[in-house]
């Protein structure tokens, strides 16, 4: 029987195609070596971040399986609800998704303490509505973290990621309280076996690699690691490769986070995976060289394909291009 594809397919396909042949560099016969990439034979755990594909969990993670060929999928939100927020039969299913579909949780995407620090002025860049389905009070977060390291748990994950509270114009009041509760906090997942991966994000305290390096040298606790994402430097005005990352204690590098960004006349805009400004080659080969061996996850963020599907796939062309040039795929 002949296969038929439609204008709407078709036209998709087309825009991926145009996405992988534009990452820049692309050494020759690349375009067809790519189909052949198995992200299962990095020496990275190769994931994406389950919602940049859809809220359809279990669609979700047969376009990781079978469409991207991953092993490895990184959970923040399914089916119009926080990670956190499923319930018993949800989270069941989810289970079963993973199973049928042969995939390992990398994280737990958590929001712990995307909030704001109590006593300080409010941050700007404290939202008016939710993030990622997520509408948590700082007087919740001792239930954030338990609920985070229960699923974790759960799951088979063995890491949390965790935020450093929403910016202020100047932390120094309040830096040392707040290195004390990340210290609590990574104390207390790892009596549970439990890794906290602070993300550098440009709308927290953390926020660049310069940034994370500090706060790593106060919290000394080995249960607190990085969540590094180059994507989230740069926006801040970073470069993050190789400036911000030579900053970091390599051996304190938990989890990375892979989106991409363009300069604009007034400020930074994300962009799919090898269409940026990010040296993403240079930096798989660093993580490599170094001896990184955790998630490397697509958070495509990019919505310039129309949709979250259309531009992740976009996107996860781009980043499987640059891990081969890197020779990590």
């Amino acid at each position: 029987m002949a296969f038929r594809v439609s204008r709407r397919e078709f036209l998709a396909g087309m825009a991926a195609m145009a996405a992988a042949m534009k990452v820049s560099s692309l050494p020759s016969g690349a375009k067809s070596v790519s189909d052949s990439l198995d992200p299962a034979k990095s020496s990275f755990r190769v994931a994406v971040i389950n919602d940049e594909i859809s809220q359809d969990f279990g669609h979700d993670c047969e376009v990781a399986s079978r469409e991207f060929g991953m092993e490895w999928i990184e959970l923040r939100s399914a089916w119009d609800k926080n990670i956190l927020k499923l319930d018993s039969h949800e989270v069941a299913e989810a289970q079963r998704i993973l199973k049928k579909n042969k995939l390992r949780v990398t994280d737990i995407a958590s929001p712990l303490f995307k909030v704001d620090w109590p006593g300080a002025p409010k941050s700007k860049f404290s939202p008016k509505r939710d993030q990622f389905k997520a509408d948590f009070t700082f007087d919740q977060q001792d239930e954030v973290l338990k609920r985070s390291i229960d699923l974790a748990k759960t799951f088979g994950a063995d890491r949390v990621r965790c935020f450093d509270f929403w910016r202020l114009d100047d932390q120094t009041p309040y830096r040392a309280a707040i290195n004390e509760k990340l210290q609590d906090a990574a104390d207390k997942a790892g009596k549970q076996g439990i890794i906290l991966v602070l993300e550098n994000e440009g709308s927290c305290n953390t926020a660049t690699g310069a940034e994370a390096a500090r706060v790593l040298n106060a919290v000394k606790s080995q249960y607190l690691m990085l969540n590094w994402d180059p994507g989230n430097a740069a926006s801040r005005g970073e470069k993050p490769y190789p400036d911000g990352y030579n900053l970091l204690p390599k051996d304190r590098i938990g989890h990375c986070h892979c989106k991409d960004v363009v300069k604009k006349q007034d400020g930074y805009e994300w962009e799919a995976m090898g269409r940026g400004i990010i040296d993403w080659v240079g930096q798989f080969k660093a993580l490599k060289r170094d001896g990184y061996h955790y998630a490397v996850s697509l958070e495509t963020h990019w919505r310039g394909a129309g949709t979250p599907e259309a531009s992740t796939k976009q996107s996860w062309a781009g980043m499987k291009a640059e891990l081969h040039q890197a020779g990590a795929l």
